[in-house]
């Protein structure tokens, strides 16, 4: 897969249609036309024949490499459309004032000079792509529209108004084109985390290289002010972090030896040496630029009903006006062909569907971006659409409600067994586990582990690990475990999540482990069942632990000692028997990936979540706090609120317009309201996404 710039991609109809004749390519297995930050991203092995249809589509339209950077300043990209509509609005102004003098020169010739001078001026390149895309067959278009329609008032001796209309289009056209640059801007501020360089300790000395030239194991420098440039752990130096980039958090956050860092992230104050954990490619911020970037490749189901709806709405616009321009002239003796043309002209300047076509796709790009800034990361426009509609959320418990931070609360034994036993043999058990209940035992345990003396190792999915330590077979699991060797044992339930130790098959205790809510875990559940959403944990804890915990949550059901497959049936039950509404589920570990995946639509916690559950999830929350989900919620409704007010207003207006100019009410000076005022309306109210 293959990302390119566009340079000159100046319309969303022109993107879409790029896009469609691209995608019937033989050579072409993927295709996204992006209009909204102009690139072209494919799967082809024959990209220069891709080019190459480009510019047979749109020639003015040039594919550049990535990388490559083609930024000019806001007024020197729109110079020369400023001096073309500067220099058509003097002469019409001259054409207006001095009309009545120039209509009486021989057969009207300077009144023609004038406004013909002045038409050519803003017009033509709007002429010569209608003109262009006849040849190729492509004749249903806003182009077409516009030419239609003033050379139309030229015919019928209403040249003001046709030099206006065209002058009107073109401005708009210029304020659109600054509207969605700064709508670009916006969004590209956000890709601007990507850090440039990354200070290489080697041999004590310091060299500075691109963060791609780093690898896992290398230690680095990163000095105040400037950005972590890939994740690693810190093993010299304190400092406060600027994280707001990637979780949208501004409060610092503070940081020691030993402590994670993510890429992205800005020293502030202290020297940091950090040894680098992930390649740059697979870091934090890459994954994070790739999302936001590639989003807008799965669009939602009412872009794609705009695109389908603007192929065909515009044929039938031109068909009607050319029906209203001559039927009721024919049916009416009253009537005159000059009265009707002239408004099936006005209807056609009005009927564009521009406002449509370009404010949709921005509103969801917006929506997209805006969740960005918070630290939320949608995998595109369509899961916007799916969170409007989520009527349950499910929870996983250990490390999305809770904290994750286990620790050894309680030990107890049996058969003649010590503490010091239990622990030993259950932190050898665990020393080959990367789950934080692992880590807090072999914390706890508090010494070195001798891996020499660990034989064997088996993790039981669900259940925990079987592993021969000095020769001597340990089991150290959950009560399903026991169960599964057919272990005797005195309790099976215990409250707090528990791990069983058995030596030789003698039951030899358990140890508790005590783990604590999220700070906002409470507050989340109760915005979610404010919204009336249905809250569900699902949990591989025991039942006492699982009913303990959602009794502080106050959540609606929860349920108790579950593997990893039965979490997935639950969802898939739950699905079933779902009345529209959607099903979200939001965990963070690895034995999460498939019920993420199964779930109309999944979440996972990004900071100190796996990869695995990262990679499946169509929503990625970057601080793992449970409560960025309301934030999700509240941005696709905001997002889907504003498309519909665009579809609403832009239809109205039309409307409105279509109305009176059938009954004559209505001129093209109105007409151009009706068509490019509405489209910069829609497109400012789509750009106000960007702002909540």
């Amino acid at each position: 897969m293959e990302k390119y710039k566009l340079k000159n991609l100046d319309c969303a109809n022109c993107a879409n249609k790029i896009e469609d004749k691209i995608r019937k390519m033989e050579e072409v297995k993927f295709v996204n036309v992006n209009f909204a930050n102009l690139t072209l991203t494919i799967d082809t092995y024959n990209i220069k024949k891709v080019i190459s249809k480009i510019k047979e589509i749109e020639p003015k339209v040039e594919v550049l490499e990535n990388n490559k950077d083609n930024n000019v300043s806001e007024l020197s990209e729109h110079r020369p459309a400023i001096i073309k509509v500067v220099s058509a609005l003097l002469i019409l102004l001259i054409g207006i004032i001095f009309e009545k003098s120039l209509h009486n020169t021989p057969f009207h010739f300077a009144e023609y000079f004038v406004f013909v001078i002045a038409y050519i001026i803003v017009g033509w390149k709007v002429i010569a792509e209608a003109v262009r895309n006849i040849l190729k067959g492509q004749i249903f278009n806003e182009h077409f529209l516009m030419t239609i329609a003033t050379l139309g008032a030229f015919a019928i001796d209403a040249m003001p108004e046709a030099v206006s209309v065209m002058l009107f289009y073109v401005v708009g056209e210029l304020f659109q084109d600054i509207a969605v640059g700064r709508s670009r801007k916006s969004i590209k501020s956000l890709l601007e985390i990507k850090p440039n360089f990354a200070n290489l300790l080697i041999n004590g000395d310091v060299k500075i290289v691109s963060p791609d030239d780093i690898n896992v194991g290398d230690l680095i420098i990163v000095k105040a002010g400037e950005k972590i440039p890939l994740d690693g752990e810190i093993i010299e130096g304190s400092s406060f972090l600027d994280t707001s980039a990637l979780t949208g958090e501004s409060v610092p956050r503070k940081v020691k030896e030993n402590d994670s860092v993510l890429s992205g992230m800005i020293n502030q104050n202290g020297l940091l040496t950090i040894k680098v954990t992930k390649c740059f490619r697979e870091s934090s911020i890459s994954k994070i630029l790739e999302m936001v970037e590639n989003a807008s490749s799965k669009k939602s189901q009412t872009e794609k009903f705009i695109t389908t709806f603007a192929k065909y709405y515009t044929p039938v616009v031109v068909f009607g006006a050319l029906l209203l321009a001559v039927l009721p002239p024919i049916l009416f003796a009253s009537q005159t062909f000059g009265d009707w043309i002239y408004r099936a002209l006005v209807v056609l300047v009005v009927s564009c569907p521009c406002a449509l076509v370009i404010s949709i796709p921005l509103g969801y790009f917006g929506g997209i971006g805006s969740a960005s800034k918070k630290g939320i990361l949608v995998k595109g426009s369509n899961f916007l659409d799916v969170l409007t509609q989520v009527k349950t959320v499910v929870f996983d418990k250990t490390g999305t409600l809770t904290k994750g931070e286990f620790k050894v609360s309680e030990i107890v034994t049996f058969n003649s067994f010590t503490n010091e036993q239990i622990m030993e043999y259950a932190a050898y058990t665990e020393a080959n586990s990367n789950h934080p209940i692992a880590k807090s035992i072999y914390d706890a345990f508090g010494k070195n582990i001798d891996i020499s003396r660990i034989n064997q190792f088996e993790e039981i999915s669900g259940h925990g690990i079987k592993a021969v330590i000095d020769g001597k077979t340990i089991l150290a699991g959950n009560d399903k475990l026991m169960h599964k060797e057919n272990i005797n044992h005195p309790f099976c339930n215990v409250k707090g999540t528990v791990i069983h130790i058995v030596i030789e098959n003698i039951y030899a205790g358990y140890i508790i482990i005590s783990d604590t809510l999220k700070d906002d875990a409470i507050e989340t559940i109760k915005k979610l069942k404010a919204k009336n959403i249905l809250t569900v944990m699902l949990t591989g804890d025991n039942k006492l632990a699982a009913a303990d915990f959602a009794t502080k949550l106050n959540i609606d059901k929860y349920y108790a000692e579950l593997l990893p497959e039965d979490k997935v049936t639950h969802i898939e039950n739950m699905i079933d028997k779902s009345n529209n509404g959607k099903i979200a589920f939001v965990g963070d570990g690895i034995n999460d990936a498939p019920v993420i995946a199964r779930a109309d639509i999944g979440i996972a916690m990004g900071a100190l979540g796996s990869d695995a559950a990262i990679e499946v999830a169509d929503v990625v929350l970057m601080t793992d706090s449970p409560s960025k989900v309301i934030d999700a919620i509240d941005v696709s409704n905001s997002t889907r609120n504003i498309v519909w007010q665009n579809i609403i207003i832009a239809m109205g207006i039309k409307l409105i317009f279509i109305i009176l100019g059938v009954f004559g009410i209505a001129s093209m000076w109105e007409a151009v309201f009706g068509d490019i005022g509405v489209t910069l309306i829609a497109i400012f109210n789509s750009i106000r996404i960007l702002k909540k």
